[in-house]
């Protein structure tokens, strides 16, 4: 989704999330949670994360500064698109933001240096439900776009499983994973 800007000699105004709107996208989430990332290097892979339930969260995902590719894995039990991969570019420039529902694990890399992702949750960090996937897993086939120098990673993001040795606590609620065009 794409957020309209109005602009004038000022600058512009956009209005970054609305109920309303998100309800005619037939996305019907309550955010309780606002979080914001800094990353100084180009190349920081953050993810692939999730939180199991009964904690788990929808993301509303934009860049603020900078730009990312951003990425959403289908991890829902019995899925027809189970460990595929839709991805989108979030730049600070265009404003453009990804939903990421429930049942999907999460990562971006980042494109340019000093970049600053900012987004909503549906429930609050929860140690105790905090998950993810190995990033580089052979059997997502993410292509990331990275520089010569290679990936950013936090100890953590090294050592997560890959999504052969993940059972996933998401169950497919109908709801097919659709291929993204710019959002």
């Amino acid at each position: 989704m794409r957020p309209r800007r109005f602009g004038d000699a000022r600058g512009w105004f956009m209005e970054t999330y609305s109920e309303g709107s998100a309800a005619a996208q037939d996305i019907h989430v309550r955010f309780v949670q606002d979080n914001q990332s800094f990353s100084a290097a180009s190349g920081t892979v953050r993810g692939l994360h999730f939180q199991r339930p009964p904690h788990a969260q929808a993301k509303l995902v934009r860049c603020v500064r900078g730009s990312i590719m951003d990425y959403a894995v289908d991890v829902r039990r019995g899925s027809p698109t189970y460990g595929q991969h839709v991805a989108a570019k979030l730049t600070a420039e265009g404003g453009e933001q990804l939903f990421v529902p429930i049942g999907f694990a999460h990562g971006f890399v980042t494109l340019e240096p000093n970049t600053e992702i900012a987004y909503k949750v549906s429930d609050v960090y929860a140690p105790d439900c905090d998950g993810g996937l190995v990033w580089n897993d052979p059997s997502i086939g993410i292509d990331w776009p990275l520089p010569a120098s290679g990936a950013v990673l936090s100890d953590k993001d090294r050592v997560l499983p890959t999504l052969a040795q993940f059972h996933s606590p998401f169950e497919y609620d109908g709801q097919a994973l659709e291929p993204l065009s710019a959002l």
